[in-house]
């Protein structure tokens, strides 16, 4: 799953949260009924309805002031709004309301919290902290980048087949008023890399090259040239004649006046005072205090302990694993040489990239997600109640987008997705197809997050979470595709799973490489032509990508080693008492945790099991 930082990953963790006396998380369904049986006085109570409350602020707070990342939860209160934290007064009281919040809990005696109630405030604790710590770096010096920009985003929702829905009048005049604010923000972020151009705070060179085309696309001549007035090209049938003029004329004149004379302004600002002095060098620790910053990233994105050293070796090894498989699987595919080379003989393979058409491709996807739903019984005691659709990523986000899934909308007016990036159909070749789907689609982050949102639990910890665990268990998803027999007797698809394991792996070296160890960004593009057999063009998105979201990368690997480890642990204890659809269960059923609280939990099942008779 890929969504901008600042909304896909809102509210992220940068240590481990204490697991505190008593039961840890919601975990008594998987205890002995000994272990549960407990009764609560009245002062229980009571710390039961302080908690929700602060529960429900917490989200609250979160919400008022993450506009874009409540519309993406499907909370559609602040669809008219755009985020204004960019503005240091406005952040500081967001900061103060989330001290207030942390002070107040500290308050509520955790022992005397229902099991149930423990997981609420261990994770309201877990992310409060997280925020609060973030805060002290200077981020908002950096507000855009090739990855993640309000403008860009708007331009996804001008769609109305993203977050923001677009189906009545009063969803026209919230994205208009979205619009209105946009000159405000541009304004802001222009003041925000001023101050980052004077304090040395600045974006690499190459990923403002990467991101100018981006406002070329936005700096239009006319209104109704631009991508924001899509929705007036696609008003529903069912509105009046009255509206569609009158909208017409309001999204022709705020975009004409307001807008894209505001966008124009950024766009000269981007290319006249900001390229000229953004920075040569490649990583994170190159800017001031950034080997810390990248250690808290590293510790955010995985929420463990590691270092990027750790890290970084992990990765070694994991490439020299996955190799050592190529060595095994090519002359299968007909291939007779060096195990490291598999990739760029692969990638030469014309024969795998038949596609024509858009069309095609989501065709095939489609052909593969029926065959995956008739295995999924087999692995999951439970299916979640949202659908899945997959559709294709719109035009104005295709050449920087990866493939990502978004989840259903907490209302259930939006189904989860599966967006499939479709440059160049001929270019698209079926060998990661089905690992691809598995990862995006199901059973992957349509299983962890769609589910998540059926849990009855406090509104913050369906849309929360971290990256370590949501982008692990897809990981780990993938891997389910070879139980389920979709890699028997198509030994391409095999390595397009392998390759995309190796995508992982890769992610761990070069991550820690250019912003804890000095790689530049050409060694990280080589690195990759090398290692995955990418083109130089697709090395260097990913690669950009990386320099862009420093960390983000490295909570795939990870966490999908921890679930598989304790996968094996509980085979291994468990022995013909292991059953796999329960284990999956109890990974998935108290949705997003750390992967410290994640262990704790798989620990006692496995315990509770070996009391089973």
């Amino acid at each position: 799953m890929l969504l901008p930082r600042s909304i896909s990953l809102s509210v992220l963790a940068l240590s481990i949260c204490c697991l505190g006396s008593g039961i840890p998380l919601a975990f008594a369904e998987h205890l002995p009924s000994s272990a549960t049986t407990r009764s609560y006085p009245a002062s229980s109570v009571n710390a039961a309805k302080k908690l929700a409350a602060l529960a429900e602020l917490y989200y609250e707070t979160q919400a008022e002031f993450e506009p874009i990342t409540a519309t993406y939860n499907g909370d559609s209160r602040y669809d008219d709004k755009l985020p204004q934290t960019l503005n240091p007064a406005i952040k500081a009281k967001q900061i103060a309301r989330l001290r207030q919040i942390s002070k107040a809990l500290s308050a509520i005696p955790r022992k005397t919290l229902s099991t149930q109630d423990q997981v609420t405030y261990d994770c309201l604790q877990f992310e409060i902290d997280a925020a609060i710590r973030m805060s002290k770096f200077d981020d908002r010096l950096m507000p855009v980048n090739q990855m993640d920009s309000v403008p860009l985003t708007l331009a996804h929702f001008a769609s109305g087949q993203s977050a923001q829905l677009l189906k009545s009048v009063a969803q026209y005049n919230n994205y208009l008023n979205r619009l209105r604010q946009l000159p405000d923000w541009l304004k802001q972020a222009k003041i925000n890399m001023r101050e980052g151009m004077r304090r040395k705070i600045v974006l690499p060179k190459a990923l403002v090259i990467s991101m100018l085309p981006q406002y070329e696309q936005l700096v239009t001549e006319q209104a109704a040239e631009h991508p924001y007035f899509l929705p007036v090209k696609n008003f529903p049938a069912e509105f009046t004649e009255a509206d569609k003029v009158r909208l017409s004329n309001d999204y022709q004149t705020v975009i004409q006046t307001q807008v894209l004379p505001a966008l124009r302004r950024f766009h000269q600002f981007l290319k006249d005072e900001y390229l000229p002095v953004s920075r040569d060098s490649t990583g994170w620790s190159a800017l001031p205090g950034g080997a810390e910053w990248y250690q808290a990233w590293v510790e955010d994105q995985t929420t463990t302990r590691l270092t990027p050293e750790q890290i970084h070796a992990t990765g070694l090894r994991e490439v020299a694993r996955i190799q050592r498989e190529y060595a095994i699987l090519g002359p299968k595919l007909g291939y007779q040489g060096k195990p490291e080379s598999l990739p760029e003989w692969m990638e030469a393979q014309t024969n795998y990239r038949p596609f024509k058409t858009e069309t095609e491709v989501l065709d095939a996807y489609r052909a593969i997600d029926t065959v995956v739903r008739q295995k999924l019984p087999e692995f999951f005691e439970k299916t979640p109640k949202a659908s899945l659709e997959i559709r294709p990523e719109p035009e104005i986000s295709r050449a920087t987008a990866s493939d990502h899934y978004t989840a259903p909308a907490i209302d259930g007016s939006r189904p989860g997705v599966f967006w499939a990036v479709i440059n160049k159909p001929e270019d698209y070749a079926t060998t990661g197809m089905k690992t691809l789907f598995l990862h995006e689609g199901q059973p992957g982050h349509h299983f962890h997050l769609a589910t998540l949102q059926e849990l009855d639990v406090p509104k913050f910890r369906k849309v929360g979470g971290n990256n370590a665990y949501t982008e692990g268990w897809a990981l780990y998803a993938e891997t389910l595709g070879r139980e389920m027999g979709l890699f028997d007797n198509d030994p391409a698809a095999y390595y397009g799973h392998l390759s995309d394991e190796m995508l992982r792996a890769t992610r761990l070296v070069v991550d820690t490489g250019m912003h804890a160890k000095g790689w530049t960004r050409e060694q990280g593009i080589q690195y990759l032509q090398q290692t995955l057999g990418y083109s130089e063009a697709v090395s260097r998105q990913c690669i950009e990508r990386y320099m862009a979201w420093p960390g983000q990368a490295l909570g795939y690997k990870i966490g999908s080693l921890k679930i598989m480890e304790l996968r094996q642990k509980a085979q291994a204890e468990l022995g013909d008492r292991f059953n796999l659809r329960g284990f999956h269960n109890v990974v998935l059923s108290d949705g997003t945790l750390p992967l410290s609280l994640l262990e704790t939990k798989v620990l006692m099942w496995i315990n509770n099991q070996k009391q089973v008779k």
